[in-house]
């Protein structure tokens, strides 16, 4: 494929383990918020990206702007959305992207291949195939094509803090201060007070 000759591309790949959908545009998404941010892959915190799924392509924003779960500068909205909110703090300048590619709207190719794959046919190589065209059809639309970049006018999430940890009643585990629960008077974690 003619858009692995990035070596950036490679490198997503490799990190991410294969190129998909879902990293061809989470590679377009981090690459277009980088330009539009004035950014290089910063070393700690002044970078965040806000994600609201939790698809393949949050590894490629992962790996090109260096925002992660450990660092607190990569936050997680379940929303089942391919919207993605970026901050830079140095400058104070942010950029919502939601994805609106409408290049496979009407292509009902890969729901035929769900069914045939559900009834029991191996169509494993043409479902891989599929997907390796639609990586590919990312990779080289317009980026118009792709997706709605505006910018933000709310100031970025607060950062990250670092939390005592307090021990569970109930467990004996650990847990952060700020995610304990009470339950019968005594603090416990989140799975236990879910227990019943």
């Amino acid at each position: 494929m003619q858009e692995l000759q990035n070596e950036s591309l490679r490198d997503v790949v490799q990190f991410h383990g294969h190129l998909c959908p879902g990293l061809a545009l989470g590679f377009r998404v981090a690459n277009a918020a980088m330009r539009e941010l004035c950014a290089d892959r910063p070393h700690d915190e002044e970078l965040v990206a806000v994600v609201e799924n939790d698809s393949c392509a949050v590894d490629a924003i992962q790996f090109i702007t260096g925002a992660t779960f450990g660092k607190g500068n990569l936050i997680f909205r379940d929303y089942g959305k391919h919207v993605y909110t970026f901050y830079n703090r140095r400058i104070g300048k942010s950029v919502r992207i939601s994805e609106d590619y409408r290049g496979f709207d009407v292509d009902g190719r890969f729901t035929e291949l769900k069914k045939r794959q559900e009834s029991g046919e191996d169509v494993s190589r043409e479902i891989q195939e599929y997907k390796m065209e639609k990586a590919a059809a990312i990779l080289r639309a317009e980026e118009t094509e792709l997706f709605t970049i505006k910018p933000v006018t709310s100031g970025p999430p607060e950062a990250a803090r670092i939390r005592a940890s307090v021990r569970c009643s109930m467990c004996g585990e650990k847990c952060m201060e700020s995610r304990k629960r009470e339950k019968n008077s005594a603090i416990v974690c989140i799975p236990c007070f879910e227990r019943k």
